[in-house]
Formats: C-alpha cells, sequence, structure tokens
C-alpha cells in the first residue's frame, strides 16, 4: 500500500518533460502517458527509463483515468509536466502514504511561476489540486479542459507545495492557451452553444483581464502579472473564435 506510480500526461513536453520525470524520481513507477508528440518528448523520456504509453488524446479525464488503470501501485500522484515536486513535499508524501489517516487522497497547493516570477495575485493565491490519491477511491470526470476527481472518502491537505512553472517558453506557453482555447470550443459546441456575438469577442475577453489584473490584483506582481492578465484574455478571445468557426463550418 505504500507504493507510488507517478503518472505524467504530455504533448510536446521537450522544454519540461526532463526536470519532471526527475522531480518524481521517488515514485516506484513513473509512468508517461503521451498524446503522440512530434518534439523530442518521447527522445527525453526514453533516456530516464520510465514507462511510456502512446494514446490518441480524447479529453484530460479519460488520458488521465487510462494510465491510472495501468498502473502497478495503489498510491498515484498525477504531475503536470509544467509542475515540479519539491525536496520538502517529497518528504511529505513518501510519509503521508506509510499513515494516510484514512484519507484516500491529498490536496496540495501550487505555486505558480510565470515569466521567471513568483505569481502571488491575480487569482491563483488558493490554487489547489488533488494530486495524490488511491487509485481504488478517486476516478477523474469532468469536460474536455476543466476535469475534475471524483472521490469516495476523505480528502486530507498537504503543508508543502507544488512548483508550476506554468510559463518557461513564450511560444510553448501560446501553443497550450491554442490547445486549451480549442478544446474548450469543441466542449461548447458540442453543448448546442453555438451563438458568438461581439459580447464574446470584445466584453468576455475585457472581462477575464479585469478579473485577474484588477479584481484578483495581479498588478501586484508587476509586468509579470499583466503579462498573465492579458494571455487569459487571449485565451478567452481564442475560444470564441474557433467557436465562431465551428459554427459557421456546420
Amino acid at each position: 500500500m505504500t507504493k507510488i506510480t507517478a503518472i505524467i500526461p504530455t504533448l510536446n513536453e521537450e522544454i519540461h518533460i526532463g526536470d519532471a520525470i526527475k522531480s518524481v524520481s521517488f515514485a516506484d513507477e513513473i509512468i508517461v502517458i503521451d498524446s503522440y508528440s512530434t518534439d523530442k518528448t518521447l527522445e527525453i523520456a526514453e533516456k530516464l527509463n520510465v514507462k511510456i504509453i502512446k494514446r490518441k488524446f480524447d479529453d484530460f479525464s479519460s488520458q488521465k483515468n487510462f494510465a491510472i488503470d495501468q498502473a502497478t501501485h495503489a498510491w498515484i500522484y498525477i504531475l503536470d509536466a509544467d509542475e515540479r515536486v519539491t525536496p520538502a513535499l517529497e518528504k511529505e508524501i513518501l510519509d503521508v502514504v506509510k499513515n494516510p489517516k484514512d484519507f484516500v487522497g491529498y490536496n496540495i497547493r501550487r505555486i505558480t511561476y510565470f515569466a521567471g516570477k513568483n505569481i502571488k495575485y491575480g487569482g491563483v493565491q488558493n490554487d489547489r489540486v488533488i494530486r495524490l490519491f488511491l487509485k481504488d477511491f478517486c476516478k477523474y470526470d469532468g469536460a474536455l479542459v476543466h476535469e475534475k476527481i471524483n472521490f469516495k472518502g476523505k480528502i486530507g491537505v498537504l503543508k508543502q507545495n507544488i512548483e508550476h512553472y506554468t510559463f518557461r517558453d513564450y511560444n510553448h506557453y501560446i501553443n497550450k492557451l491554442n490547445r486549451y482555447s480549442t478544446l474548450k470550443s469543441e466542449e461548447l459546441f458540442s453543448k448546442g452553444k453555438s451563438t458568438v456575438s461581439l459580447f464574446h469577442f470584445i466584453i468576455k475577453p475585457s472581462a477575464r483581464f479585469i478579473k485577474h489584473y484588477f479584481i484578483k490584483l495581479g498588478f501586484l506582481d508587476g509586468y509579470a502579472g499583466l503579462i498573465f492578465a492579458k494571455t487569459q484574455s487571449y485565451g478567452v478571445l481564442s475560444r470564441y473564435i474557433k467557436l465562431w468557426l465551428l459554427t459557421k463550418k456546420s
């Protein structure tokens, strides 16, 4: 019951994958589930002696659940490629799996780094995610983009943090936003939400910027906070442009 399988979903993560794998080297098994990367992601992963599974991407929940089903061990740690487990978090993880205190999973706070700066505002202040859990009690469910974990039992909270390097390369980050906006537009379209107006092109992106930069105090993070708010706004605009294109095509 104390052994851990770490799972890392990937698609073109060559700038992250090496450091990501090394940060979970404490795990008894590491699985990289890849959506057919076209960069050097798999080449790098193969050199680090991890288990690689290739699977066509349909949605994040299905992708992660598939990898969980292939896991050898009861405890699962899900690591996004742009996240890192610190030595302090590693120690806490190893301690709690030995004595879980009836918890079936644990919430962990993420500390976000964007453009080389630790972002403290802009909406990331209370960013917590369930990353460590028992596979027999927890499964992913939900939308294409914003998947969540359904769990049967109690969820605890770890004291240590995940380091989240959401922005290390501009092109990589924009590609990530574009991928998410494509998935979100497809999700909206599949739900029959096909009406797009100037409200979606102007008001919603502007509202997203105001939310992150002013309401969530992103301006306190300086230029990094400004860039973060602008890129979030771009992601919303891109989503509705793609939804409009899908509507026109249909």
